[in-house]
């Protein structure tokens, strides 16, 4: 077997496509947002009628549950591009991490301006956000904009989260997904974690080199 379809992005990627076909086949789409999208007000206290995960739980659920085909169809793809390039990086356990992390910090982003929001957060997007940060540090070729090239780097950077967060933003517009619009934050909140997380993941992966 190729060793690409032994990693730990491609096992996160088929896992997140079989729980949505799962969630398709057998829950109504409202019924699973409710259970497992994160909902800003159940974090602030509030209580639900209805049966849901526990609410510190739901950022990482929310990242499997999907509005639809090309709402996941194109979290997957990004994941799949970015991810394998940073798990060759970072290794297994710093994509893992990026992605936890990345989706928790996507939710305390969307949770942060509205945080008796009752409309449910779903998807990868925002954990997906933390791998592409990671991916625009690690492989981002910077134009050069001015004499400093650092700061290329990071206007690089900063264009990437923009264009990434529009994608999005056009994602949800087409598919028509309601909620799914309002997490910009979301994005902007994960693509940050990654930022931060990679030269850190970077030294832990390389202590012993």
């Amino acid at each position: 077997m190729n060793p690409a379809f032994r990693t730990a992005t491609v096992a996160l990627s088929v896992l997140i496509a079989l729980a949505w076909l799962i969630a398709s086949v057998a829950v109504p789409h409202d019924r699973a947002a409710l259970a497992l999208g994160f909902i800003p007000a159940r974090l602030s206290g509030a209580e639900v009628p209805w049966t849901a995960l526990p609410a510190v739980l739901t950022p990482l659920s929310a990242t499997f549950v999907h509005a639809g085909l090309l709402h996941i169809g194109f979290n997957l793809l990004m994941l799949i591009f970015c991810g394998l390039q940073i798990e060759r990086v970072l290794g297994k356990t710093g994509l893992i991490v990026l992605f936890v992390v990345g989706a928790y910090a996507a939710a305390l982003a969307q949770w942060l301006p509205d945080r008796m929001g009752v409309v449910p957060m779903i998807g990868a997007s925002g954990a997906v956000s933390a791998v592409i940060g990671a991916y625009s540090l690690s492989f981002g070729r910077a134009k050069r904009i001015t004499d400093n090239p650092r700061l290329n780097r990071w206007i690089n950077v900063a264009w990437l989260m923009a264009a990434w967060v529009m994608l999005q933003m056009a994602m949800g517009f087409l598919a028509g997904a309601q909620g799914y619009l309002l997490a910009t934050p979301a994005h902007i909140g994960g693509f940050l974690a990654g930022l931060l997380l990679q030269r850190p993941l970077l030294l832990w992966r390389y202590r012993s080199a």
